[in-house]
Formats: structure tokens, C-alpha cells, sequence
């Protein structure tokens, strides 16, 4: 039986399963999805990019020590950041239980969202994505 994953439809998605919303002051909130976070297993410490760092998309902004795997985290868009999550760096734990909400990881100022988020997944495309995203994990071995 396939693993059930909640998307939320009000966000972008990119292929290092992080998802950035923007709100209507036009700041991003970045963030971790579930079937990211599954193949990673337990977040159990992050390091964050400091407020008033530039991040540019695809390059390193951080890093993860997961249950399943360390790595760096990258950036899903360009801009500033303008606010980090205190509580995830407290209780990484955060991340794993409550992602969309609590558990965000930073917000940026966006320096280009308008042509970055038209290079990641969202609303009508998001549910094939998905399904070929669960199938991807599970070829490798990677959801478990």
C-alpha cells in the first residue's frame, strides 16, 4: 500500500521537497513537505541562514542532521531572509510534526519570485508531481 502524503495546494514545491508560500506583504515562508521529511526520517539538529543573509536558489542555505541521512539544505528561491524559526533550531522536532504550520524553516524577501515560482510545482500540477515523486522515492528505496 502507497504512503498518503498531505500536500497543501496553496504552496510551491520543488524537487528537494521544500515549499515556499508567499503572503500578501510579498515575504516567502520556505519550509519542508512530508514526503521529504519521511525520507529523512527525524530531524535532530538544523543549522539556518542568520536574518539579513542573501540565499540564492539552489544554492546551500543550511543544514540537516536527520535519523536517515545529514545533508545541506538548499534554497528553493533568491532574496533575504528576513525572519528565521527559533523554535525548529530549539526542537528541530518541529519540522517532522507540524511542517506547513510550525514548523517553517525561514522568510525570505524575494528577489525574482514571480520567474522562481514559475520553476516550481504547484495547484494543477501538483497531484501528478506528487504521484511521480512517491513513485521516485519508492524506486530508490528512499520512502520507507
Amino acid at each position: 500500500m502507497k504512503k498518503q502524503f498531505d500536500f497543501k495546494s496553496d504552496r510551491f514545491y520543488n524537487s528537494n521537497h521544500f515549499w515556499s508560500k508567499q503572503d500578501d506583504a510579498g515575504i516567502v515562508t520556505v519550509g519542508m513537505d512530508e514526503l521529504g521529511l519521511d525520507s529523512l526520517g527525524e530531524m535532530a539538529y538544523l543549522t539556518l541562514p542568520a536574518v539579513g543573509t542573501p540565499v540564492e536558489m539552489g544554492k546551500v542555505m543550511g543544514s540537516m542532521e536527520a535519523a536517515k541521512m545529514t545533508g545541506e539544505l538548499f534554497a528553493p528561491i533568491s532574496g533575504i531572509v528576513v525572519e528565521k524559526n527559533d523554535a525548529v533550531l530549539q526542537n528541530p522536532l518541529l519540522v517532522n510534526e507540524d511542517p506547513f504550520d510550525k514548523g517553517w524553516l525561514i522568510k525570505i524577501e524575494p528577489a525574482n519570485w514571480e520567474e522562481e515560482s514559475g520553476a516550481m510545482v504547484s495547484n494543477d500540477e501538483l497531484s501528478a508531481w506528487m504521484e511521480s515523486e512517491i513513485e521516485r522515492f519508492e524506486t530508490q528505496g528512499m520512502a520507507g
